[in-house]
């Protein structure tokens, strides 16, 4: 059982790093915090270097783990975008779907068999989405129309279909081709790095501007969640690498997203967080009974 606590340890300094992103997030655009955090991360990954065994690592597994890291980084600007521009307890939740797509996926191009227990938990989904979308005297459909009507929802659900695809290749990676997770750490970071400073040279005005315009009192909070976010990725693979399931690393990890929505909702005054709670409970329920 140790995954689980090295996996709950990531939930709790995801939860911490979310609620601070969402603080940024008010006054930055999510591109320029992207951009920082990504610079920041592969600063305090150096240390990493120094313990990292490079030995065994093969231009099939950068150039997998280079692949994934697009897939990730993409992922992380649409999660970035959406948290910008709605609440954080109705955002979050919506992440714990990713093991429900997984298994779906699994079902239909690996012809992998659903359980009970996973249809039981796609139920589940289903429904803690539904009760965290609804609202007063609307249309009985109208809380899933909203994933097709709104451009905030559709980043939501583009991010969770490449979260799909760098899940499974999270531990095919660490499995098979950089069993080392530090090693792993330093490449992606150097990676996600290189991809935002990329994507940032066809922007107008590019890094320099972005720079310019970042208030002297947003650097404090950059750094805070760098340090969070190495600390709970960091985490996330070494209880990946000892889980029976990677799966079992993600529901548990999705914990966060209870945390994160509740805790930042009060903080930020957001609405209808009971019902917000509720929904988020069985949609992490739902998660464990995927994976189980």
């Amino acid at each position: 059982m140790e995954w689980f606590f090295i996996a709950f340890a990531s939930a709790l300094l995801s939860a911490a790093s979310t609620i601070f992103e969402k603080k940024l997030l008010f006054e930055m655009n999510a591109f320029s915090f992207s951009l920082l955090n990504s610079f920041f991360n592969l600063l305090f990954t150096v240390p990493f270097i120094f313990f990292s065994d490079f030995s065994s690592i093969t231009d099939k597994g950068l150039l997998i783990l280079l692949i994934k890291t697009i897939l990730n980084s993409a992922a992380f600007y649409f999660v970035m975008l959406s948290l910008k521009n709605l609440e954080i307890s109705k955002a979050l939740p919506l992440l714990v779907l990713t093991p429900g797509f997984v298994a779906l996926f699994a079902f239909l191009l690996l012809n992998e068999p659903l359980s009970i227990n996973q249809l039981l938990g796609m139920g589940m989904l289903l429904i803690g989405t539904y009760i965290l979308e609804m609202q007063a005297k609307e249309d009985f459909l109208e809380p899933f129309k909203v994933f097709v009507k709104s451009k905030n929802y559709r980043y939501i659900i583009t991010a969770l279909f490449l979260f799909t695809a760098t899940t499974l290749l999270d531990k095919y990676i660490l499995k098979d081709l950089i069993k080392n997770p530090k090693a792993f750490l330093v490449f992606q970071q150097l990676f996600t790095a290189i991809i935002f400073f990329v994507a940032a040279l066809f922007i107008k005005g590019g890094i320099v501007k972005i720079l310019k315009d970042t208030n002297n009192d947003w650097w404090k909070w950059i750094i805070l969640v760098a340090v969070l976010t190495i600390g709970y990725r960091y985490s996330q693979i070494e209880a990946i690498k000892f889980a029976p399931a990677v799966a079992l690393v993600l529901a548990v990890k999705r914990i966060s997203v209870f945390f994160a929505s509740i805790i930042g909702g009060k903080i930020f005054n957001e609405k209808n967080l009971l019902q917000k709670a509720i929904a988020t409970l069985i949609l992490i329920g739902g998660t464990f009974f995927i994976v189980r």
